[in-house]
């Protein structure tokens, strides 16, 4: 198995039932964490709310981002949804395919990708992330506008992080330099895989308003849980 392939090879350990465990999630500016194996293979009854809100907004067309084990994907084709997932991670694509055979699959990055037309894109656990940086997020949100089909829209999460760098006080800590508080480098560890330094950006609702409206996108807020959020983005009239 690919040595740069942690979540993949969380995903496989799991399936296969080879001691799976938990995923270490290092950071340039916070503690480190750890991604639950169980949170990746999650049933609809553990969905949190923001996940349900955005099922119940899929129709048609369905394309998940990022799908790792299929959590969404597995609850859409259950109801009978036509899905196609995107998933770099080729551990985890093998495992869509051999578990999810009625979906579509495919291993592009989705800047790359433009196979297709789609009801509804899933851009979940955070998948705005995927756009790198905070500069990066207009030029995203374009290109994945361009895979809706007419009418159709994105689902998409995040989270306002500027609590994790507030002091007592509510001043912000975070280093002065930085281009945006929601941008981090993040490494994932997971027994002798490695995925490598990346780039992750969470941006809050009203910033992420601005680059939708860039984008040629309307943003409506669907739910919220706290500091984090679901939006429907639309392309504007």
């Amino acid at each position: 198995m690919d040595k740069k392939d942690p979540i993949g090879k969380a995903i496989w350990d799991y399936h296969t039932h080879n001691s799976p465990e938990d995923i270490v999630v290092e950071s340039d500016l916070i503690d480190d964490d750890f991604l639950p194996i169980d949170h990746l293979m999650r049933n609809f009854d553990d969905f949190p709310k923001l996940e349900i809100a955005a099922m119940e907004h899929c129709t048609g067309r369905i394309l998940d981002v990022g799908a790792a084990a299929g959590p969404h994907a597995r609850y859409l084709l259950e109801k009978g949804h036509d899905v196609t997932t995107l998933e770099v991670s080729p551990t985890a694509l093998r495992y869509l395919e051999e578990v999810f055979p009625k979906a579509t699959h495919y291993s592009t990055p989705i800047l790359d990708f433009n196979t297709g037309e789609y009801d509804t894109i899933l851009l979940l656990m955070n998948g705005i992330g995927l756009a790198g940086t905070f500069n990066e997020v207009t030029p995203f949100l374009k290109h994945v506008a361009s895979l809706l089909a007419p009418g159709g829209s994105i689902l998409c999460d995040s989270t306002d992080v500027q609590n994790v760098f507030e002091d007592e006080e509510g001043a912000l800590w975070v280093d002065l330099n930085a281009n945006y508080y929601g941008e981090f480098k993040f490494n994932m560890k997971y027994k002798d895989s490695e995925s490598g330094w990346f780039n992750w950006v969470y941006v809050d609702v009203k910033n992420l308003e601005k680059f939708a409206n860039e984008a040629g996108l309307d943003l409506t807020l669907l739910e919220d849980d706290e500091n984090s959020f679901l939006v429907q983005l639309k392309k504007q009239l």
